[in-house]
C-alpha cells in the first residue's frame, strides 16, 4: 500500500511538472551564444567537451588497473574493441557535421580503448608464455 501512494505522488508530480514545462516552451528554447569564456566556442561546444571529456575517459580506470595489475584478470577485450570500432563511426558522424568536441572525444577514446586491448592481448602472451614454462618445468 505504501509504494503505490508513493508511486501515486511520483506520479502527480512528474505530471505536475510536465505541465509547467508546457507552459514556459519559449523560456525551454535554447539559443546556442557565444560563451563568456571562450568566445570563439559556442557554449554547445563547451558542454559537448565537457561531456566527452567524462565518458572518453571512463575506460581509463580499467586500463590503469590491468596495468598496474600486469594481468588480464578481470578484463575482456571485446568491450574495448567494440567500443573502439564505434568510436571510430562516432569520429566520422563528427567529421560530417562539424563538430569539434565530437571528433575530439572520441579520437582519444579509441587510443585508450585500443591501448587496452593492445595491453590485454600483450599480459596474455605473458602468461601463456609463464604457464608453459611451468609446464615444461613439471615434465
Amino acid at each position: 500500500m505504501r509504494s503505490f501512494k508513493t508511486m501515486a505522488s511520483a506520479l502527480i508530480l512528474f505530471l505536475f511538472g510536465m505541465i509547467t514545462l508546457c507552459g514556459c516552451q519559449q523560456a525551454l528554447v535554447s539559443h546556442d551564444t557565444a560563451s563568456l569564456l571562450a568566445p570563439r566556442l559556442h557554449r554547445s561546444e563547451i558542454f559537448g567537451f565537457l561531456g566527452g571529456f567524462g565518458t572518453t575517459f571512463a575506460a581509463v580506470p580499467d586500463l590503469v588497473a590491468m596495468l598496474r595489475r600486469r594481468s588480464t584478470v578481470g578484463m575482456s577485450p571485446r568491450m574495448a574493441g567494440i567500443m573502439g570500432v564505434f568510436q571510430i563511426l562516432w569520429i566520422y558522424y563528427g567529421w560530417l557535421i562539424a563538430s569539434r568536441p565530437v571528433i575530439a572525444w572520441n579520437m582519444v577514446a579509441v587510443l585508450i580503448n585500443f591501448l587496452s586491448v593492445g595491453a590485454y592481448f600483450h599480459f596474455l602472451r605473458k602468461e601463456r608464455s609463464r604457464a608453459r614454462g611451468y609446464l615444461a618445468k613439471a615434465n
